[in-house]
C-alpha cells in the first residue's frame, strides 16, 4: 500500500482522536513561540515530501530523497545561528526551513519546490539537481551525500581559528561561528566519515581549535540494511577529543535542549562534539523505494506510529503552546499552501541546452587585492642564505621552493598542508624551510589521510583561504579522488557559482624514478584528473616553467576561483644534465617574481619542420634528447611542451605545429585513457598533418632495472620519429 498516504491518514485520525504517542513531558528552555516555529517547519518539510512525490508521479518532479521522520532537525537549527555554516544530510529539509525563519526575506517553500521541479529558477542549483542549500542561509549545497562532506566540514571548522591569526581577504565565517555537519547512521560507517572523525579528534587532542558539531541522525537503517541497535552510541560515546551528546529527535523540546548544550560546548570550548539524534525514517529510502520489500509490517508500522509530528502535537499541547486542533490546522493549511505553490513552480522554465547546464562549471571571477610582489626587505628575510643562489641555475625542486616563498610572501591567505610538508620539508625537499619562515599556521603537517588533506583544503577555501594541499605521490590521490570530483569540482556547478572552493593541489607524480617504489610511487595515469569537469591540470617540465606556471595557478585560484592541480614530475626534481654527465643542461634560472606562463601557453623548443615532438613532463626532457640526436641525422625537429593537460590548449597546440610536416605525440601516460588519445583526436579533427603516437604500455610500473621499460625513452622516440619521417635505418 501507499505508505505516504497511510502516514498522512494516521496523523489526521490520531490527532482528531487525541490518540497521541506517549513520552516524556516537555522540558527545557524552548519558548512557546520557538516550539510552534519548529513544529511549523516540520509540517512544511512533511508537506514538501508528500507533494514532491505526487509531482514525481505526474512526471513534473524528479528524483528526491525525503526528510519525513527527521523533522526534529528543525530543533537543531533553532539551537544554532545562521552564521554557523551547515553541511547538511540529504534528509535535512526541516533544518533548512527552520533556519530560513532566522534570516529575513526568505521564500523557502517556493525556493525548495523550484529545486524539486528542476526549474532553472531554482535559486541554489539553477535546476541542475534537487539539493538542499542556500547562500543566504550559509548552507553550501550537497547532492547525495554519503560522507564525502565530512572532511571539508573539518577544514571549514579549522579555518575559523586560523582566520583569527591570519585573516584572509575573502573571509566568510564569523570569529564566533561554528560549523555543523549532519549525516545518517549508515554514513557514519563510511571510511570517509571515519577519517573525518579521526582527524577532528587528532586535532582536538593537540588542543588546536576546531569548533565543529557532528550531527548523526540515527534512524536505524541505511536503505535496507539495519544499523545494529546501540551501535552509534557504543561507537561514539567515549572517543578521545570528541564530546558526545544524545537526544531524542522525536521530542522537539529534548532535541532543542541538548542541541543547545552541544552548540554551546563547541562555541565556547572551540572543540568538536558529536550530537546523536534519534530519528525514524518514514516512507522508503528514496523515490519509489518500497520498504515493505525488506521490512516486516510490524516494524514498519511501529516506526510510523512514532511519527515525530504526532509527538510534536502532544508536546505542544502539554506545554500549553498549541492546542491539537490548532496544530492540525497548521498541518492542513501548510499542505494546501504547498500544493498551490507546486502547481505554479511546475510551469517555470527548465534547463534545455548543454550551454545552460554547463553555465556554472567554471566559477565566476572575483575581485582580489593585487599582489605587488614581495618587498626587497621581506625577500631578504625570507630567503636568507638562498638570495645568492637565486642568481645561478638550479634544479626544479629548488625553483618550486623559491616560487612558494615568493607567493606566500605576496599572499597571506596561502596555506600549505600535507603529510611531512612542515618540519621535514616534504619527501623531496620542495617545501623545505617554509615552516620556519612562515610558521606552523601556514605550513601544516597533517596526519596520514589524503581525504582529510584535501578536505582540509576544500573547507578552508570556504572561509577565504587559498589552500595548497600536497599529495605526496600521484598514486596516493586514488585514496581520495572523490574529494576533487564529488566535492570540490561540483560545488560551483550545484550552487550556480554562489559557492566556490578555489585551491591549488600540488601532486608529485609520473614515472621514471629509477629503482624506487614501483607502481605506488611511479604512477603515470592522469585519467581521473582529466575526467573532472572544470578542473585545471598543469604539468611543468623544467624549473623555470614550474615557477612561472605555479604563479599562474595561484592567480587562477585567487582571481578566477578555479580548482587547479599542479602535477610535478618527481624524476625531474633533481635533474641537472640533459645530454651527458656534467653538461648542466636541465638546470634553470629562477625567473623574476612578476614572470608567469599564461594559462594555455605552450612551450616550443626549436623550429624544425620535419617533425614536431608533441609532449609534456618527462616526455619533454626525453624529446629534447631525441631532438639533438635526430638533428645529427638530418631530421629537423621541434619540441612542443603542452604544459596544460586539462583543458588542453587546443588552439595554441595547433598554432605551434604550423609549418611542421609530421607530428609524433610522446605520451608517458598509458595508451588506454592517456593524454595521447585526446591529442590524436585533436590532430585528426583540426589538421591534415600526418601523426602518430608513442605512449606508455597499459601496465603498472616495476621496481628495479625495468623501472622505465613500459614507458617512452629517448631511443624509442628517435626510432618512432625515424619511422614517421621515412628515415628508419
Amino acid at each position: 500500500m501507499d505508505r505516504v498516504q497511510i502516514v498522512h491518514d494516521n496523523l489526521l485520525r490520531r490527532v482528531g482522536d487525541r490518540d497521541l504517542p506517549a513520552g516524556r513531558p516537555p522540558a527545557g528552555p524552548l519558548s512557546p513561540e520557538q516550539a510552534v516555529s519548529i513544529f511549523r517547519s516540520g509540517c512544511l518539510s512533511r508537506a514538501l515530501d508528500r507533494v514532491s512525490r505526487s509531482m514525481q508521479a505526474r512526471g513534473q518532479g524528479y528524483y528526491t530523497i525525503g526528510s519525513s521522520g527527521h523533522e526534529g532537525m528543525a530543533a537543531v537549527a533553532a539551537a544554532l545561528r545562521p552564521t554557523d555554516m551547515a553541511f547538511l544530510h540529504y534528509r535535512d529539509a526541516a533544518f533548512q526551513i527552520e533556519r530560513s525563519t532566522q534570516v529575513p526575506g526568505q521564500s523557502i517553500a517556493w525556493d525548495m519546490l523550484l529545486s524539486f521541479a528542476c526549474s532553472a529558477e531554482d535559486p541554489i542549483s539553477g535546476g541542475r539537481h534537487k539539493v538542499l542549500g542556500s547562500k543566504a542561509l550559509n548552507i553550501p549545497p550537497q547532492t547525495s551525500t554519503i560522507a564525502s562532506h565530512l572532511p571539508k566540514a573539518v577544514g571549514a571548522a579549522y579555518s575559523i581559528g586560523l582566520a583569527r591569526r591570519v585573516p584572509p581577504e575573502h573571509k566568510a565565517l564569523a570569529e564566533d561561528a561554528i560549523v555543523v555537519c549532519s549525516f545518517g547512521d549508515a554514513s557514519a560507517n563510511h571510511s570517509t566519515a571515519q577519517g573525518a572523525f579521526n582527524t577532528a579528534q587528532w586535532t582536538a587532542f593537540q588542543s588546536v581549535p576546531l569548533p565543529l558539531l557532528f550531527v548523526c541522525e540515527d534512524n536505524g537503517i541505511g536503505i535496507s540494511t539495519r544499523t545494529p541497535s546501540g551501535w552509534i552510541g557504543a561507537s561514539f560515546s567515549a572517543r578521545p577529543g570528541l564530546r558526545y551528546f544524545a537526544c531524542d529527535g522525536l521530542d522537539l523540546y529534548d532535541t532543542f535542549r541538548v542541541a543547545s548544550e552541544a552548540a554551546a560546548f563547541v562555541r565556547n570550548r572551540r572543540k568538536p562534539a558529536f550530537l546523536h539524534v534519534r530519528t525514524v525514517r518514514l516512507y522508503g529510502h528514496a523515490g519509489a523505494d518500497m520498504p515493505t520489500t525488506y521490512m516486516d509490517r510490524e516494524t514498519l508500522e511501529a516506526e510510523e506510529a512514532n511519527d515525530p509530528l504526532l509527538h510534536g502535537v502532544r508536546l505542544l499541547s502539554e506545554a500549553g503552546a498549541l492546542a491539537p486542533d490548532d496544530a492540525l490546522a497548521i498541518y492542513r493549511d501548510t499542505e494546501t499552501r504547498v500544493e498551490r505553490i507546486a502547481a505554479e513552480v511546475v510551469t517555470r522554465p527548465r534547463l534545455s541546452t548543454a550551454e545552460e547546464v554547463m553555465a556554472h562549471l567554471i566559477p565566476p571571477p572575483r575581485p582580489c587585492r593585487r599582489g605587488n610582489g614581495p618587498s626587497a626587505e621581506a625577500r631578504t628575510r625570507a630567503f636568507g642564505g638562498d638570495l645568492k643562489p637565486l642568481e645561478s641555475p638550479q634544479i626544479m625542486s629548488r625553483l618550486i621552493n623559491w616560487a612558494l616563498i615568493d607567493l606566500m610572501l605576496d599572499h597571506d591567505e596561502i596555506v600549505l598542508m600535507g603529510e611531512d610538508v612542515g618540519r621535514k620539508g616534504g619527501v623531496y625537499g620542495v617545501t623545505q624551510k617554509l615552516e620556519a619562515r612562515f610558521g606552523r599556521a601556514r605550513v601544516i603537517d597533517t596526519l596520514l589521510d589524503e581525504q582529510s588533506i584535501l578536505g582540509l583544503g576544500i573547507g578552508m577555501a570556504h572561509n577565504g583561504f587559498l589552500p595548497m594541499p600536497e599529495i605526496q605521490f600521484l598514486a596516493y590521490l586514488h585514496n581520495a579522488e572523490d574529494q576533487l570530483r564529488g566535492e570540490a569540482a561540483t560545488l560551483p556547478f550545484f550552487s550556480s557559482g554562489q559557492f566556490t572552493n578555489p585551491m591549488v593541489v600540488r601532486i608529485a607524480g609520473l614515472g621514471y624514478q629509477k629503482g624506487f617504489g614501483g607502481h605506488f610511487h611511479n604512477d603515470n595515469s592522469l585519467a581521473v584528473l582529466r575526467d573532472i569537469p572544470g578542473l585545471i591540470l598543469a604539468c611543468p617540465s623544467n624549473g623555470t616553467d614550474a615557477a612561472m606556471m605555479l604563479r599562474e595557478c595561484v592567480r587562477l585560484a585567487r582571481e578566477e576561483q578555479r580548482l587547479v592541480v599542479f602535477l610535478e614530475p618527481i624524476a625531474l626534481y633533481p635533474m641537472r644534465d640533459l645530454h651527458e654527465a656534467g653538461d648542466g643542461g636541465w638546470l634553470h634560472r629562477y625567473p623574476a617574481p612578476s614572470e608567469r606562463v599564461g594559462f594555455g601557453d605552450v612551450g616550443r623548443h626549436g623550429d624544425g619542420e620535419d617533425i614536431a615532438l608533441l609532449t609534456f613532463g618527462n616526455g619533454t626532457y626525453l624529446a629534447r634528447q631525441a631532438q639533438k640526436r635526430l638533428g645529427g641525422e638530418g631530421i629537423a625537429a621541434r619540441v612542443i611542451d603542452i604544459r596544460w593537460l586539462s583543458p588542453l590548449p587546443e588552439d595554441n597546440i595547433v598554432a605551434a605545429l604550423d609549418g611542421c610536416r609530421r607530428v609524433l605525440i610522446v605520451d608517458e601516460t598509458r595508451r588506454s585513457g592517456g593524454v595521447a588519445e585526446a591529442l590524436m583526436a585533436l590532430l585528426t579533427e583540426r589538421t591534415e598533418i600526418p601523426h602518430a603516437r608513442l605512449t606508455a604500455e597499459d601496465s603498472f610500473i616495476a621496481t628495479g632495472p625495468a623501472y622505465a621499460a613500459t614507458m617512452p625513452s629517448a631511443d624509442s622516440i628517435v626510432a618512432a620519429a625515424r619511422a614517421l619521417t621515412g628515415e628508419d635505418r
